[in-house]
């Protein structure tokens, strides 16, 4: 069995970029830089034929390169439980057809349906019993972040390693765009 999912990944100038942002917040465990990416489509577990067949309906995939513009941060759950800070992905025709494109590829090769609707973001953090008034303070502070024309030329198939200091990410093959 091999945990999948694919995802884009970003250039060593906007990881940095957005490493800055990751300091000065209790609770937060910040994602480590190799493993910043915006996820496509979380595929889990699979059987090494089926993670075969998806590659090869990746591999078919034609779209155009494009631009991301990356903007502001969120929470999932609320102010006073968070559990993870993002970083916000503005929504795009060329973002959503890739990704709906890639899904559809996935459930092509053999793999269960995706239930959650597509939410692009960047997760930056997993927060912990962090401070409700230091994480608003947090946000006031850095929460203007705004990098326009992040280009994407490719998308990624990554596998996921689980282990004690949280998951490891490889990429498994890059797909070009264009």
């Amino acid at each position: 069995m091999i945990r999948l999912f694919v995802g884009i990944g970003f250039d060593a100038d906007l990881t940095a970029r957005i490493c800055r942002l990751q300091r000065g917040l209790p609770g937060a465990r910040w994602t480590e830089p190799a493993n910043l990416h915006l996820t496509l489509r979380f595929i889990g577990e699979v059987e090494e034929d089926l993670a075969e067949e998806i590659h090869h309906n990746l591999a078919a995939l034609a779209e155009a390169p494009f631009a991301l513009t990356l903007t502001g941060l969120g929470l999932f759950g609320d102010r006073h439980q968070a559990h993870t800070m993002w970083l916000g992905v503005e929504r795009s025709d060329a973002l959503s057809r890739l990704a709906a494109r890639v899904d559809s590829a996935v459930v092509q090769a053999g793999a269960k349906p995706e239930p959650r609707k597509f939410n692009p973001h960047v997760t930056l953090a997993r927060l912990k019993d962090t401070p409700p008034g230091r994480l608003q303070d947090f946000i006031d502070a850095t929460g203007h972040f705004r990098e326009e024309h992040v280009a994407v030329e490719r998308f990624t198939l990554f596998r996921s390693t689980l282990g004690r200091q949280g998951a490891q990410y490889d990429a498994l093959e890059h797909y070009p765009l264009g």
